[in-house]
C-alpha cells in the first residue's frame, strides 16, 4: 500500500473519501460493498469517540517496534513521504488507510501503536491500533514471524479498557466502548505466508476448508470484540493477493504473462470474501 501524508484534495467530499476507503478497503458488519451514507455515518459519524484497529501490517503504525521480531519498517524507505520523512514503523511510504479515516472522520490525525509506552490518556480516548504486521487468525501465522496474535490483540483491547476505565470510570468507559469505531484488517497472511508458501496447512486442508477454519477464527474474533463492547465494527475483506509483488516473484513459473498475477491465489481471497459476506450477514442478523 503507498499513501501520502499530503491531505486529499478539498472537493472530494469527506463522505465519498470514506466510502473509497471502505469499498476498497473493509467489509462492514451491514454486509459488504461500498457504505451508504447512512451506513459510515453510523460507524464514524460525530458522536464517535475512537477508532480501535486490529490485524496485519494493513494497519500497524508501529507495534512491532516495541516487540522482538525482525518483521519491522521503522528505517528508510519506508516513511519517506511522511512528516519529517520518518519511517515510523508503518509498513508504507507514509500514512496508513486507518490513518486517513480518523483524520476525515475528526477524530485525529493519526492513530497511534498501542504498544508505545509514551500514550496518554487522552491518546487512548481517541483511538489506537494493537495489529501486528505479520499477523493473522490462524494462530501459526503469527509464529511464523514472532509478532502479536489477532488473539493477543484481543486481550490487550481487555487491557485497554481497565486502562480506560481508571481514567475516566467504569460507566462512562462502558459508554466509550459502544460509540468506538472497531477496524479488523487480517488474513492475507494467513493465506500467503501461511497456506501457499509454507506446506504445513495445506497438507491438513483443502484451500476451500481453510478458507472456512480461517473465517471461524475471525467470527469468533468478532464475536469477541462484541463481548467486550464493540458495536461499531468494519472488518476488512482480503485483497486481490495474487497481484502482491512478493506473490508475483515466487510464482513466475505459473504466470501466463511477464509478470502476471497468480489467478489461484487471487481466486482463494474472492472466495474468502463471498463466505466472509455470508457469515457477517448471518451474525448481524443474530446480534
Amino acid at each position: 500500500m503507498t499513501s501520502s501524508t499530503h491531505q486529499p484534495s478539498p472537493s472530494l467530499p469527506r463522505s465519498q473519501l470514506l466510502c473509497c476507503f471502505l469499498a476498497v478497503l473493509t467489509l462492514p458488519v451491514s454486509g459488504g460493498r461500498c457504505l451508504s451514507e447512512q451506513q459510515h455515518s453510523w460507524i464514524f459519524n460525530t458522536s464517535t469517540t475512537a477508532i480501535l484497529v486490529f490485524g496485519d501490517s494493513t494497519v500497524d503504525p508501529g507495534n512491532n517496534n516495541f516487540i522482538p521480531t525482525v518483521f519491522r519498517s521503522n528505517f528508510p524507505p519506508y516513511g519517506r513521504d511522511f512528516l519529517n520523512h520518518e519511517p515510523t514503523g508503518r509498513f508504507t511510504n507514509g500514512r496508513l488507510a486507518t490513518d486517513y479515516i480518523a483524520s476525515y472522520a475528526g477524530i485525529k490525525e493519526l492513530i497511534p501503536p498501542y504498544l508505545d509506552p509514551n500514550l496518554e490518556m487522552k491518546d487512548l480516548l481517541t483511538g489506537v491500533s494493537f495489529a501486528s504486521a505479520g499477523s493473522g487468525f490462524d494462530p501459526l501465522t503469527p509464529a511464523i514471524s514472532n509478532v502479536i496474535p489477532v488473539r493477543k490483540q484481543l486481550d490487550y483491547l481487555k487491557e485497554y479498557k481497565k486502562r480506560v476505565e481508571l481514567g475516566i470510570g467504569k460507566d462512562r468507559a462502558e459508554a466509550h466502548m459502544k460509540k468506538a469505531a472497531f477496524v479488523v484488517s487480517a488474513g492475507t497472511n494467513d493465506f500467503v505466508l501461511n497456506y501457499f508458501l509454507l506446506p504445513f496447512r495445506r497438507q491438513i486442508y483443502s484451500v476451500s476448508s481453510y478458507q472456512r477454519f480461517v473465517i471461524q477464527l475471525l467470527m469468533d474474533f468478532l464475536q469477541g470484540l462484541w463481548e467486550e463492547g464493540g458495536r461499531r465494527i468494519a472488518v476488512v475483506g482480503l485483497p486481490p493477493i495474487g497481484c502482491l509483488p512478493i506473490v508475483i516473484t515466487l510464482n513466475l513459473d505459473k504466470t501466463t504473462l511477464p509478470r502476471g498475477c497468480v489467478e489461484s491465489y487471487s481466486a482463494a481471497a474472492r472466495g474468502f470474501n463471498q463466505i466472509l459476506r455470508m457469515e457477517l450477514k448471518s451474525m448481524q442478523s443474530k446480534i
